[in-house]
């Protein structure tokens, strides 16, 4: 069975898709608006229309243009993730990314992170089609800047992601035990001991009244 801890590839997949949508409506005005500043003597329509994605196929605008949707891609994903840990995308889909440690990403790590996405993209995008087949739904780009995505919305006691703390740092906490009962909190997995009384004694814990068998 599927750890339902961590975002999945479909849901992923489709997470991404959005992000792609709106980077492409981003790139669209960003062209457009390029058409008006520098072709104020045609139609920007029309010359969108006429000239194909991109006026002429060479030349200083169409370097500038490329040069700008990487910059706007890297910014994307870098500030979204180093932000909130989740893009408007992945916030849909209910996914969020964290550190392996439980830490919340920085910056410097959803950098890496996206450096990562050029890297999984080689290869008939096997880095991407990686995370299908981890056990922990790990792509190349995870990997490399060691994260995880999680699913939000899940209780402790089927053994998901706990609810990020004060500090923002995350848990993963374990799954039920077998007789149905909820886990332990974290450092208390072993039999409580005695408690002191308040005239100094200690509480011994209840006996069985069983006797042993001869």
């Amino acid at each position: 069975m599927a750890d339902k801890r961590f975002g999945g590839f479909w849901r992923r997949l489709f997470a991404y898709l959005i992000d792609r949508f709106i980077l492409y409506l981003i790139s669209l005005i960003l062209f457009l608006v390029g058409l008006l500043v520098l072709k104020p003597d045609v139609g920007a329509i029309d010359y969108f229309l006429s000239s194909g994605l991109l006026p002429d196929g060479t030349g200083p605008f169409t370097l500038a243009y490329i040069v700008a949707l990487i910059l706007i891609d890297m910014a994307y994903f870098t500030w979204f993730h180093g932000a909130a840990g989740r893009t408007p995308g992945k916030m849909l889909f209910g996914l969020r990314v964290i550190q392996t440690s439980g830490d919340p990403l920085t910056f410097g790590v959803a950098f890496l992170r996206w450096v990562g996405y050029l890297i999984s993209g080689l290869l008939f995008f096997l880095g991407f089609l990686w995370i299908a087949f981890d056990g922990r739904k790990q792509g190349w780009h995870d990997k490399i800047a060691a994260t995880l995505v999680v699913r939000t919305g899940y209780e402790a006691d089927r053994g998901v992601l706990a609810p990020a703390s004060k500090t923002g740092r995350a848990e993963l906490i374990p799954a039920a035990n077998s007789s149905g009962s909820p886990p332990n909190p974290p450092g208390r997995d072993h039999a409580p001991r005695p408690q002191q009384h308040a005239g100094g004694g200690r509480e011994t814990l209840p006996q069985t009244n069983e006797k042993p068998h001869s």
